[in-house]
């Protein structure tokens, strides 16, 4: 009976460490600087809307309360549908997060379905289906995601 309630208590207590120490937050070498960004998809990005595997890059800001990032914000429109069939999509700091710096910059692989490409050290990443893992090249750490969430046509990107 102690036997039960030891191992009753040990497993309880595991499960809160786990519970509590799980979070959204992971060490990134490209710092965490504002990001806000809005898009319309229906009155200014209708080719984009509802599409698959296209990209929309933003490395300036254009409204006065745009935040754009470290080194610019990658917006992706992934593979997958939601159980709604809508697209899914993505927003990642267009900063390598091998070189970290803010002028060295991933772009779209050509010919490729959800992957882009370190413009110096060639570090190709994999963002199809959300993640912006390293497939190849020098680079261990996933690309800097952001948080995207709509509401109605308006496309919502923070960190």
């Amino acid at each position: 009976m102690q036997i039960g309630s030891f191992k009753y208590y040990l497993l309880s207590f595991l499960l809160t460490f786990l519970c509590v120490s799980c979070d959204d937050n992971y060490y990134s070498s490209i710092p965490n600087v504002p990001v806000s960004l809005q898009l319309n998809l229906t009155a200014k990005y209708p080719t984009f809307k509802n599409t698959q595997n296209k990209f929309l890059y933003f490395e300036n800001v254009e409204l006065a309360y745009d935040r754009v990032g470290y080194g610019g914000i990658l917006v992706y429109s992934g593979l997958s549908l939601d159980d709604s069939g809508n697209t899914i999509y993505y927003a990642f700091d267009m900063s390598c997060p091998y070189e970290a710096n803010r002028t060295t910059k991933v772009y779209f692989k050509e010919d490729s379905f959800g992957e882009v490409v370190c413009e110096k050290c060639g570090s190709v990443y994999d963002i199809g289906f959300g993640f912006g893992n390293p497939t190849s090249g020098p680079s261990k750490e996933p690309l800097k995601k952001y948080h995207t969430s709509i509401s109605g046509d308006v496309l919502y990107i923070t960190r």
